[in-house]
């Protein structure tokens, strides 16, 4: 080898020697950060991580963090209640987090999103939890007390039944007072089922991702009819891009009793009260007295006995209930996809109510060309069976005398089933059984619960596909199309036997079915622009067609022996009369053009304006569009310069609003506004032609329009401390005018004494506030604290023009009696609430102890009548609140 080969390889290895150092160097790369949020408060503890690989940690008390990476590597930022944060590895990063909870969220709005800090309208959207909250059978159950001026009262308290919902309470009288329910687009026509009174059953709450309540006119006037009483927003659940599939479950077991039960007397406390009453003082004279022998029973052996049953225990139970749910969710490239299964099995306290659900769903969500086609499609099922009890028992529970016992083992007792009853005379052991019960008696609450069994029966499709489209080379416009429908059937069969004491020797078997379906179509174009950074540019105009179909049958035969001495035995005995009409059908469909326009000035200004045109197939020709506009003002005063600098204030916004808005559902059928006629009642015949029945015109009225409200809307936003304190506040008016009310008319001039008309109006002023802290939020968890409270005062400001001051109409009779001027226990008058009471005044002693059955003469005619009624209380709360 030669001098100059070898200078060339030694010089080649000590290159090669000092290259190791710089390679590995090459390797590793410390990088020094910051992590502080918008307000540049430092965030302490936040997740640091280089996504693919396993190195990670958190930011110090001062939000600052150290990381060695390899060159050009990504850092990710994550925290709880912020967006995720991506940047590039440098030797020196100072890292920004947005705020993702609250102001810069997305909130489903109608016919589109919106950031809630754009927002101009009284609109609320809540996330529900994963938290132990019990058992939600129904999507009511999880906004109860959750939101300002919305009210959700339990209608029965049955198992799996519907609920009231009130938004800024209620906007009419004999209209609907119901908020519209959307889902996933399609709005849904609020009526239940036999066997699923209430319509939010269909969807599982645990599929449920979000809730959007919009309350004011300016953020409902986009659904101009039926918007009248607000509208509640729900969007179900999606699955994620490119993620694996991942498999869940959620489950639940709950335990309800009744901790409390009205206090009545027990079996010596009634003995000793009617020994009282009959002045019995002498032991012997008590004993042989009819008073005493109607007290207790006489069993099979002859024997005077005395039972001690607290009857309200016997018809309650401790009632345990489950709820379970299994997912799928995942991601296969650009095909995010959703399946769920849930069961749900609740029983009532009350004996024989009962409550089971079946649900399943499925989304996709694909997007395609390149991400400017996106199509979300989506499918519910559900199927419920319910079992109602008879809730008679409540009231005969309170009533039923505590000396008697549940069963009877007397042979004449099978008349009844086994069950104790008072016969139609007294039993006192020697008296003839008469084979009937005592129609003024009260009958056994255990037998009434035992011996009829009501089961109702439902199933429902709902499903619907969106498209939305970003035109190619003019992305700032987008296209959608909305289809859905839903498809419904319920069914309930009810049985009392033959030895049930209400129907007794009768006996009765009968079912009632409905079948619903419901098509809807939309579809708009939405042009968004940013012209410069002052201003941004909003307008959508749009289109949808809505078809409601709807049909019912029902029959019911009552079986009865041949004679009254012989009992049937079974239901199955071939004597009876059924009674049964013919299938009902009904439809009507709603047609509309709307479009929203929405202007930003400098991020500060805010104008929103909204137009609908409604065309209702309710209403005549001549009296079927209605034109319901709307306009907002915000102004985010956080923005402006003397505020924007200021830490402690996170978020502060003004809010004006007015809108009007629509109402068509009126109750009173599909075609109150033309001539229809319909078959008379059983008996009124006239045997010339064919079968004999005859057909009697109804009354009509050709001018009905729609009812419409119009509302005002004061509100302010308020967040302090990076919104770890935030308030809202709002005030409105809403006036109600053309009310859908039943007027009467004058004699000769329609088919009846009264018609369905516009007449009169009403009004709502409250105020909303809703409050939350998070005291606690670090990386690990967070404590959130939120309380809503709002007050609302309705009042009726003219019923008919034409009547005095004293007019008023009744609304609303006691239970079990006939509607009579004696009976009512509501009325409407101007000038009082709508669920006013029109009652008596009660009278009392010395002693502030009402007077039994004594009230007073108000109008001082000797007389105690329906006259001396007046306005006392009414049933709708003044102040609601939750947390």
């Amino acid at each position: 080898m030669n001098k100059k080969m070898l200078n060339s390889k030694l010089l080649s290895l000590m290159l090669a020697g000092a290259s190791l150092p710089l390679g590995a160097l090459a390797q590793g790369l410390t990088v020094s950060g910051h992590v502080q949020d918008t307000t540049g408060e430092s965030v302490a503890y936040a997740t640091v991580t280089v996504p693919g690989s396993k190195t990670m940690t958190l930011t110090d008390a001062n939000g600052n963090f150290k990381l060695n990476v390899k060159p050009g590597a990504t850092l990710r930022v994550t925290y709880i209640g912020y967006k995720t944060a991506t940047v590039k590895a440098d030797g020196t990063v100072v890292i920004t987090l947005e705020d993702n909870s609250m102001l810069n969220e997305a909130v489903v709005i109608g016919y589109g999103t919106a950031k809630k800090n754009d927002l101009t309208g009284s609109v609320t959207a809540i996330k529900p939890d994963d938290k132990n909250h019990g058992l939600q059978t129904s999507a009511q159950d999880m906004i109860q007390g959750k939101v300002a001026g919305v009210n959700v009262v339990s209608s029965s308290g049955a198992p799996g039944g519907a609920a009231t919902i009130r938004i800024r309470g209620g906007s009419s009288l004999n209209a609907k007072n119901d908020p519209l329910i959307v889902i996933d687009g399609l709005a849904l026509d609020n009526d239940g089922l036999e066997g699923s009174p209430n319509a939010l059953t269909l969807v599982n709450p645990n599929d449920i991702e979000s809730f959007t309540v919009l309350k004011d006119a300016s953020a409902t006037a986009i659904y101009g009819s039926r918007a009248s009483n607000g509208v509640i927003i729900i969007t179900t659940k999606k699955g994620r891009k490119n993620t694996r599939p991942h498999v869940s479950y959620n489950g639940n077991v709950s335990v309800s009793t009744n901790t409390k039960y009205l206090d009545v007397l027990n079996a010596q406390e009634f003995i000793d009260l009617v020994r009282r009453r009959t002045g019995l003082t002498d032991d012997a004279a008590w004993q042989a007295s009819e008073y005493y022998n109607s007290l207790g029973y006489w069993n099979a052996a002859g024997e005077h006995l005395f039972a001690d049953t607290d009857w309200q225990k016997e018809i309650y139970r401790t009632a345990v209930s489950t709820d379970h749910n299994i997912t799928l969710s995942g991601g296969i490239k650009n095909m995010p996809y959703r399946v769920s299964f849930g069961y749900t099995n609740q029983k009532g306290t009350l004996k024989t109510s009962d409550y089971s659900r079946y649900t399943g769903s499925f989304n996709l969500s694909p997007t395609f060309l390149h991400d400017h086609l996106s199509v979300n499609l989506n499918g519910k099922f559900m199927y419920s069976r319910s079992s109602y009890a008879n809730t008679d028992a409540i009231a005969q529970a309170l009533s039923m005398d505590p000396t008697k016992p549940i069963y009877d083992d007397r042979a004449e007792a099978k008349e009844y089933g086994g069950f104790w009853q008072w016969p139609a005379t007294a039993d006192f052991g020697d008296s003839e059984w008469t084979h009937t019960s005592n129609s003024q008696a009260i009958g056994n609450p255990v037998a009434t619960l035992l011996q009829q069994e009501n089961i109702g029966k439902s199933r429902s499709l709902q499903g619907n596909l969106e498209l939305d489209y970003k035109v190619h080379g003019f992305e700032d416009l987008r296209l959608h199309v909305n289809g859905g429908m839903e498809v419904a059937h319920g069914h309930s069969d009810k049985t009392c036997l033959p030895t049930d004491y209400g129907h007794l020797y009768y006996g009765s078997k009968g079912w009632n079915e409905a079948d619903k379906y419901n098509l809807s179509l939309n579809m708009y174009a939405q042009y968004a622009k940013n012209f410069t950074e002052a201003h941004h540019f909003d307008a959508m105009l749009g289109y949808e067609w809505q078809h409601f179909h709807r049909e019912s049958d029902f029959s019911y035969p009552v079986y009865y022996p041949s004679t009254h001495l012989t009992h049937p035995g079974e239901l199955t005995n071939p004597n009876y009369f059924a009674e049964k009409n013919s299938l009902f059908k009904t439809e009507y469909y709603l047609v509309s053009f709307f479009g929203r326009f929405n202007y930003s000035l400098l991020n500060r200004y805010l104008i929103t304006f909204t137009l609908r045109d409604d065309g209702s197939s309710r209403f005549s020709k001549d009296q079927r569009w209605g034109l319901f506009p709307a306009a907002a003002f915000a102004w985010k005063v956080k923005e402006e310069n003397f505020l924007k600098d200021v830490k402690a204030v996170t978020d502060l916004k003004l809010r004006l609003g007015w809108g009007v808005t629509g109402q068509q559902e009126h109750g009173y059928g599909d075609y109150v506004y033309m001539p229809n006629y319909s078959q008379n009642v059983a008996g009124a015949f006239y045997p010339i032609v064919g079968d004999g029945t005859t057909y009697r015109p109804e009354a009509y009225n050709k001018d009905l329009t729609w009812e419409k409200t119009t509302t005002y809307n004061v509100g302010l936003d308020l967040g302090f401390w990076n919104n770890r304190v935030i308030a809202n506040l709002d005030w409105y008016y809403r006036k109600t005018t053309n009310l859908l009310n039943t007027g009467f008319v004058a004699v000769g001039s329609n088919f009846s004494s009264s018609v369905l008309s516009n007449i009169g109006s009403l009004h709502n002023t409250g105020v909303e506030a809703m409050l939350t802290v998070r005291p606690v939020q670090t990386r690990d968890w967070g404590w959130e604290v939120s309380y809503n409270i709002g007050w609302n005062k309705n009042e009726i400001d003219e019923l008919v023009a034409s009547q005095g001051p004293d007019y008023y109409i009744p609304n609303a009779y006691c239970s079990g009696g006939k509607a009579t001027a004696d009976n009512m226990i509501k009325a409407w008058k101007a000038g009082e609430a709508a669920s006013a009471f029109y009652v008596y005044q009660q009278v009392y002693d010395e002693n502030g102890q009402p007077r039994f059955g004594e009230f007073v003469d108000r109008n001082a005619d000797g007389v105690i009548d329906y006259k001396d009624r007046y306005f006392y209380k009414k049933s709708d709360p003044d102040v609601t609140h939750g947390s």
